[in-house]
């Protein structure tokens, strides 16, 4: 979004206020004693406030504004989005601030000629799913903090937030079956992999155990032989053993993090949406997005 005549407000300050009523009060004593350096004093403050009122609205007007397309996060984590500005123009803009909409919390920066700045913002957002971004104020006070010049912008982009995955959750469960109401395997599927890792079993030799990994993740991994074969694994709603919606959706989140985490092939099925057994960044994102929207 460009800055324009339309979209930029200015307003007195609470400085700007008490710069008027002085120069009121310097005005009558001047007419009441006739005073001639009382005239000259206060016509010359007066000027200079307008020139103040109009070098501030220039300070901001022309100014081009471009969101950076937010990551997605988890419930209860705060949200940062990068705003690019742009000075088209061939003169200075310092003492430009820029907040969430009554944070007060101010970001500051300045624009040199034809330059470009980035300043990033944060949100917390509330419950999980497709929230818009929150509405951005820009604005600056430069040169005299006797006028405040400022903009509201909300970015068009939404922001997806993920189910806030349960800190404690159960091991994963060992698989499900086709109708998803029993702890029993899929079919076997060979990855032609030299080796494969999986949860630690009871009664699994300690030589199988993968301890550089349990080091990184402190959970206990196996490894499974050339010949072993691996098993996908399908979560779903009934495996959480919860009855809660949300918190089958933060169990089921933790879970998914964790079989990406040890490198299982898993699927997802929820209510009217499966997703195929599959590994990798793209099919956690995937999973992830239908559990922020379920």
């Amino acid at each position: 979004m460009t800055l324009t005549q339309r979209t930029v407000y200015i307003l007195p300050t609470r400085a700007g206020w008490m710069l008027g009523a002085t120069l009121l009060v310097l005005l009558l004593a001047s007419i009441n004693y006739q005073l001639n350096l009382g005239y000259l004093l206060t016509f010359l403050l007066a000027g200079c406030s307008l020139v103040a009122m109009h070098v501030s609205h220039a300070n901001l007007r022309g100014i081009t504004m471009s969101l950076i397309a937010p990551d997605p996060v988890f419930a209860g984590a705060r949200a940062l989005f990068d705003i690019q500005l742009l000075n088209p123009s061939q003169r200075t803009r310092p003492a430009l601030a820029l907040a969430i909409q009554g944070s007060q919390q101010w970001v500051l920066t300045d624009l040199a000629p034809l330059s470009q700045a980035r300043v990033q913002l944060a949100c917390l957002p509330g419950q999980r799913g497709l929230h818009p971004l929150p509405t951005v104020r820009a604005q600056t006070l430069f040169p005299l903090g006797s006028f405040c010049v400022w903009t509201l912008w909300r970015p068009a982009s939404p922001l997806l937030v993920y189910p806030s995955p349960e800190t404690q959750p159960p091991p994963l469960p060992d698989g499900a079956s086709e109708t998803g109401h029993g702890p029993t395997r899929t079919a076997p599927h060979h990855h032609g992999e030299p080796d494969s890792i999986r949860p630690y079993r009871r009664g699994d030799p300690l030589k199988n155990i993968l301890w550089k990994q349990v080091a990184k993740t402190g959970a206990l991994v196996s490894r499974d032989s050339v010949a072993a074969q691996q098993h996908d694994l399908w979560l779903s709603r009934p495996l959480t053993a919860l009855s809660h919606p949300e918190q089958q959706l933060s169990r089921l989140c933790a879970w998914v993090l964790r079989a990406d985490q040890l490198g299982l092939r898993y699927g997802l099925r929820l209510s009217g949406q499966d997703i195929g057994p599959d590994h990798g960044p793209q099919h956690l994102q995937r999973c992830l997005r239908a559990l922020a929207l379920a």
